[in-house]
């Protein structure tokens, strides 16, 4: 028996209102996003911090001598370092099912990807990874992070 046929069952013998197939496939995946969009600002906090500690020592696995658009590899250090402890903060409240998490993950995210594009010229490869992965966090709070309960 499908969990459709039981839905129906039990829907006809006792006249109570059950949640179709549908409806809990579609919250569940909605709180699948929403989960995987508080993990994945937590890992992007803690890249974002390691990212801006070593620009802030000048690590040398920066790519060197590069013309910047704004200031220097030294000032984006400290951004990325700002933006990673206000994305762990947006995490915390993302899993508490917080709409105030939502709305700071989404503009943390918007940041970082902004900050992400920015920063290029120091590491292309890892900033357009940071990039992409913000881009997902915002399409999983945007479409799914209306949802009030804690994940």
């Amino acid at each position: 028996m499908s969990m459709m046929d039981a839905g129906r069952q039990q829907a006809g013998a006792g006249g109570a209102r059950t949640a179709s197939a549908e409806g809990m496939s579609s919250t569940a995946e909605g709180a699948g996003w929403v989960l995987f969009a508080g993990i994945m600002m937590a890992v992007v906090s803690v890249l974002n911090i390691i990212y801006g500690i070593a620009a802030i020592g000048n690590s040398s696995f920066f790519v060197a001598d590069q013309k910047y658009i704004l200031s220097d590899l030294n000032t984006w250090g400290w951004v990325t370092v700002a933006i990673g402890g206000i994305q762990m903060i947006a995490a915390f409240s993302i899993w508490n099912g917080r709409t105030f998490g939502r709305w700071l993950g989404i503009i943390m995210a918007a940041a970082s990807a902004i900050a992400a594009l920015l920063s290029i010229p120091a590491y292309p490869f890892w900033s357009l990874a940071i990039f992409a992965i913000d881009i997902m966090i915002i399409y999983g709070l945007a479409a799914y992070g209306g949802q009030r309960n804690p994940v």
